[in-house]
C-alpha cells in the first residue's frame, strides 16, 4: 500500500477511507474474484432478451475485461442457451473458468454435462414460505432433490456452487441445517449467499456472513445480491471485508427487477476506496457497458456512475472554473478518478443554463471570438436563457451562432 492510498495518480477519494480505526477489522481474501452473470441472471430483466450471436459478442466483452468466471446460461432453457454454454465451455483461448446455471434437479445436472462445463450453480428455495407458497413443495423435497442432484453433480467432476434462494428472508437456523445437510449427504464446493430480493442492510450483511463464516468455515463463499433497495454493491463490499471471496455481478446492474450487482461500480469502489485492486480493466468499462446496453435496448442514465455519458461534462460556472484552473496534472481536485479508467473521455466544461463566466469565456475562446468582459456577460445571459428554453446543453454550432448574433447586435 502506498503512502496515500486514497490520492493515487488516477483518483482522489478520502482518507478516512484508511484510517486505523477503520481497517483495524476489515477481512478481506487475497484473491478476489467476478463471477459474471450478465448471460443468465441479467437477462431476466424484463423486456430483455439475447440470442446466440448477443451471447457470444458480449461473453467476448467479459473476456477482453478479464473477468475470472462467467456464468455462460441454463442448458435447459432453450436451444440457444445451450449453444452458448456448450461453445464456450469447449474455447481452450477463453479466459474465465465457464459455469453453467442449474436447478438442483439431477436431469439439469445432465445438460450441463452434456455442455461441457467445469462448473454449476445450483439453485434451491431456501426459505420455507417460498417453498410452500411459491413453488408449492413439501419441504423434505427441496432437501431431499438437493442432496440427489448435488451428489450426482459430484459424480460427474463438477465443482458444484450451492445456491439457496430467498437466503436473507429464511430462518437462519432452519437454512444452515438445510445447508449442513446437503453438505454432509449431498455435495458442496462453493456457498453462494443470495439476497435475492435485496433486502438485507448493510449490518444484517455482516452478522449473515460472521454467522455463515462460523458455521461453515471451510466453505468458500460468493455474494450473490441485488439492488432493491439501492444496498447491493455495499453489502457486496461489506460481504468482502467479512471474507467472502467472490463476487457475482453484472454489466450495468442488469437482472431481475431492480438488477443485480453492477461490476462497474463494485469494481471501481474496491480499487478507488480500498485500495483492492481485484484485475479487472477498468479502462474496458465504457465500451463494454455500451454494448450490453445496445444489446439490452436498455437507455444508459447520462449520470449513472462509471459509465454515464456525462459524468465527465461539467455544466457549473464554479465547477468549470476549478477545471480550467487545475487542467490535467491536477484533475483529480475537480473528479473522484481519472475518466481514462475507465475508458471515458477527457472532462470538458459545457455549455448551458448552469454555466458561468468562465465556461463562456473559454468557448468563446475555443471559437476564436473575440469579446469585452462586457459582451461575455452578455452572451452568458443569453446562454442562460437559450438553456431554459430548449433544457438540454448546447452543441458547438449554435453556442458560435449565438455568439456572434449577441455580437453583432
Amino acid at each position: 500500500m502506498t503512502d496515500t492510498p486514497w490520492k493515487q495518480e488516477g483518483f482522489f477519494t478520502s482518507p478516512w477511507n484508511f484510517d486505523p480505526e477503520v481497517t483495524k477489522d476489515w477481512k478481506f481474501p487475497e484473491n478476489i474474484i467476478i463471477h459474471d452473470v450478465t448471460l443468465r441472471d441479467g437477462e431476466q430483466q424484463a423486456g430483455v432478451a439475447y440470442n446466440y450471436e448477443d451471447k457470444m459478442r458480449i461473453a467476448e466483452g467479459l473476456n477482453e475485461v478479464g473477468v475470472q468466471r462467467l456464468e455462460a446460461g441454463m442448458p435447459v432453457v432453450s436451444k440457444d442457451d445451450a449453444r452458448v454454454v456448450a461453445e464456450l465451455a469447449k474455447r481452450t483461448d477463453f479466459g474465465p473458468k465457464v459455469y453453467s446455471f442449474a436447478r438442483c434437479m439431477v436431469d439439469d445436472v445432465k445438460r450441463a454435462v452434456d455442455s461441457g462445463v467445469k462448473g454449476v450453480i445450483m439453485e434451491v428455495p431456501a426459505s420455507p414460505h417460498l417453498i410452500e407458497k411459491g413453488y408449492r413443495w413439501e419441504l423434505d423435497r427441496a432437501i431431499d432433490l438437493s442432496i440427489e442432484s448435488t451428489s450426482y453433480a459430484r459424480d460427474q467432476g463438477l465443482e458444484v456452487v450451492f445456491f439457496p434462494i430467498d437466503f436473507t428472508r429464511s430462518d437462519l437456523i432452519w437454512v444452515c441445517d438445510l445447508i449442513e445437510r446437503v453438505g454432509k449427504e449431498g455435495h458442496m464446493d462453493g456457498l453462494a449467499l443470495v439476497d435475492t430480493m435485496g433486502a438485507t442492510s448493510i449490518h444484517a450483511m455482516q452478522f449473515f456472513v460472521r454467522t455463515m463464516k462460523n458455521r461453515f468455515p471451510d466453505i468458500p463463499l460468493e455474494a450473490h445480491f441485488h439492488m432493491d433497495f439501492g444496498m447491493g454493491i455495499a453489502n457486496t463490499i461489506m460481504a468482502l471485508s467479512e471474507g467472502v471471496e467472490v463476487i457475482q455481478s453484472t454489466v450495468l446492474g442488469v437482472g431481475e427487477r431492480a438488477g443485480n450487482v453492477p461490476m462497474e461500480e463494485t469494481v471501481m469502489a474496491l480499487k478507488c476506496l480500498y485500495n483492492i485492486d481485484i484485475g479487472i480493466k477498468t479502462e474496458n468499462f465504457k465500451s463494454l457497458a455500451d454494448m450490453v446496453a445496445e444489446i439490452s435496448n436498455i437507455p444508459i442514465l447520462s449520470n449513472r456512475p462509471i459509465v454515464g455519458d456525462n459524468l465527465f461534462k461539467v455544466e457549473s460556472g464554479i465547477i468549470a472554473t476549478w477545471l480550467l484552473n487545475c487542467g490535467y496534472e491536477d484533475q483529480t481536485e475537480v473528479v473522484p478518478f481519472r475518466p481514462s479508467m475507465v475508458g471515458q473521455a477527457e472532462p470538458e466544461a459545457v455549455m448551458g443554463k448552469g454555466s458561468g463566466i468562465d465556461n463562456c469565456k473559454h468557448w468563446l475562446d475555443k471559437f476564436q471570438i473575440q469579446a469585452s468582459e462586457e459582451q461575455a456577460m452578455e452572451v452568458l445571459m443569453a446562454v442562460k436563457e437559450w438553456g431554459l428554453v430548449h433544457k438540454r446543453l448546447m452543441k458547438d454550432e449554435e453556442f458560435s451562432t449565438l455568439a456572434k448574433d449577441v455580437l453583432e447586435n
